[in-house]
C-alpha cells in the first residue's frame, strides 16, 4: 500500500514541477521541511489509504500486528489448534496427538488410539491388574507420577482410577449410563464414543482412600481433592469440568476428572480461572 502511494505522489511531483519550475526554485527549504513532514506522517499511518473509501478495519490490522499487542503467555502456534474435518456430521480432529487437542461435545477424535500409552508408577484401585485404563501417554504419565509423589511428601495420598479408554469401551460405558438414567442424564455425565477426553490418553480420574476411591462430588470437599485443585496445573494438570463452568463445558462438574495439557497452558488456565475451551477462545494463533 504504502509504495503505490508513493510511486503516485513521485509522479504528481514531475507535472507539477514542470508547470512550477520558478515557484519551486524560489522555496527549495520549505518544500524540503515539507517533504520530510510528510514522509514521518506516511511513516506513521502505513497502510492508510489517501481514499476516504478505503476500509479503516483493514488498514488497522495491517498497523497493529498480533504479536505486538498479545503477551507471549496467549500466543499459541497453529499447531497445537485443532485442525479438523467433517466426517458424518461431526467435527473429527485430524490432529489427535496433539498434546492441546480439544475433545468435547463438538469435537471428536474418530476412533483414535494414542501409541505412546504407557503405565504410570502410581497407586491404582485396581492394584496390578493389566487393564487399558492403566494407561495414559508418556509425557502425561510422566507428570502424573511427579504430582503424586509430591502430593505423597505432603501427606496427601491419591489413587488413580481410570486413564485411557478406547472408542468401543467409550461406546459401551455411553450405553450402560442411558440404560440406567435415559439419555438426557447420560450425556451430561458420560461422553459419546469418540468424544471422551479418556480416549486421547490424556485424561485421568483420581480419588482417595478418604472417599472410599469414588469418582463424585464429594471428592472436591477432601483434602486430596482441594489439593489436587490448587496444585495440579505445576504439573500440567488441570480440572477440566470446574463446578461454575457447566455451561461451557457441556458436562457436571467433576472434581475428579484432570486433563493433561502441559505445564504452560495448565498455568494460564489456573491463573485465569478457565477451561480448556476459554483458554481457545483467548489465545492467538501465531
Amino acid at each position: 500500500m504504502k509504495k503505490v502511494i508513493l510511486v503516485i505522489a513521485g509522479s504528481l511531483v514531475m507535472l507539477s514541477g514542470c508547470q512550477q519550475a520558478q515557484e519551486w526554485s524560489e522555496n527549495l527549504l520549505g518544500k524540503k521541511q515539507t517533504e520530510e513532514t510528510q514522509e514521518k506522517e506516511e511513516d506513521t499511518n502505513q497502510g492508510v489509504t489517501e481514499s476516504p473509501a478505503e476500509p479503516q478495519e483493514e488498514d488497522t490490522n495491517e498497523q497493529i500486528p498480533a504479536e505486538e499487542t498479545v503477551p507471549p503467555e496467549l500466543q499459541l502456534e497453529s499447531q497445537f489448534f485443532n485442525h479438523v474435518k467433517e466426517v458424518n456430521g461431526k467435527q473429527v480432529i485430524q490432529n489427535p496427538a496433539n498434546i492441546l487437542a480439544l475433545v468435547n461435545k463438538e469435537f471428536a477424535l474418530g476412533e483414535y488410539k494414542p501409541k505412546d500409552l504407557v503405565r504410570p508408577k502410581v497407586p491404582f484401585v485396581f492394584g496390578n491388574q493389566e487393564l487399558e485404563k492403566a494407561y495414559i501417554r508418556e509425557e502425561a504419565a510422566k507428570a502424573l507420577e511427579q504430582m503424586f509423589a509430591e502430593a505423597e511428601s505432603q501427606q496427601i495420598f491419591l489413587t488413580a482410577i481410570s486413564g485411557y479408554r478406547s472408542y468401543e469401551y467409550q461406546e459401551m460405558l455411553l450405553n450402560r449410563e442411558i440404560e440406567q438414567f435415559g439419555k438426557e442424564k447420560a450425556v451430561m455425565a458420560v461422553a459419546p464414543p469418540g468424544q471422551s477426553e479418556h480416549q486421547s490418553g490424556l485424561a485421568i480420574d483420581i480419588s482417595s482412600k478418604s472417599n472410599e476411591f469414588q469418582v463424585n462430588i464429594e471428592f472436591g470437599q477432601t483434602k486430596e481433592g482441594k489439593w489436587l485443585a490448587e496444585n495440579a496445573y505445576k504439573y500440567g494438570f488441570i480440572l477440566r469440568y470446574p463446578e461454575d463452568k457447566v455451561d461451557i463445558t457441556k458436562y457436571q462438574y467433576e472434581p475428579w476428572h484432570f486433563r493433561y495439557v502441559g505445564p504452560q497452558a495448565a498455568k494460564v488456565i489456573h491463573e485465569n480461572d478457565w477451561t480448556l475451551e476459554e483458554y481457545f477462545q483467548n489465545v492467538k494463533k501465531i
